[in-house]
This record gives structure tokens, C-alpha cells and sequence, in this order.
């Protein structure tokens, strides 16, 4: 949990690079699934000029929420 609040401290710092390491690293370790995590992070590549990695993080949020609408969105912005 704890590469979750340095990914989401770095996020609001807008320091997209840091919060693409922490959140990876939370995503790799795999205790838990989380959209929110994942919609960030889709967020920070886009930040970062990553537009297909955004993307498949846009996808797989939507896998893990459907009906979250953040993911369309975020599919569109890719």
C-alpha cells in the first residue's frame, strides 16, 4: 500500500514519471486491484506523452470496473 500513497503523492505533485514507477510497482505486487490506480496512471502516461500505454491502462480499468465511466474517457484522451 505503501507505493499506492507515494504514486498518489507524486500524482498530486504532478510528477507523472514518479507516479508511473510507484504505480507500477503497486500494480506489479498485485495485493490488490484497484481502477483508481489504474486510471492514474493511464493519466500520468498521457502526462508523459505515452498515449498507448495510456490507453491499455484505460482498457484494463474497464475490465476491472465497467461501469466506471473514467475509463471511456480515458479511452477517448488516448
Amino acid at each position: 500500500m505503501n507505493a499506492k500513497k507515494k504514486g498518489d503523492s507524486a500524482f498530486r505533485l504532478k510528477d507523472a514519471k514518479a507516479a508511473i514507477e510507484c504505480y507500477t510497482l503497486f500494480i506489479d505486487v498485485g495485493t490488490m486491484v484497484s481502477p483508481t490506480v489504474y486510471a492514474r496512471r493511464s493519466l500520468s502516461y498521457l502526462m508523459n506523452d505515452m498515449p498507448l500505454e495510456a490507453l491499455n491502462d484505460a482498457v484494463q480499468e474497464q475490465v476491472i470496473s465497467p461501469v466506471w465511466h473514467v475509463a471511456s474517457y480515458l479511452q477517448a484522451a488516448s
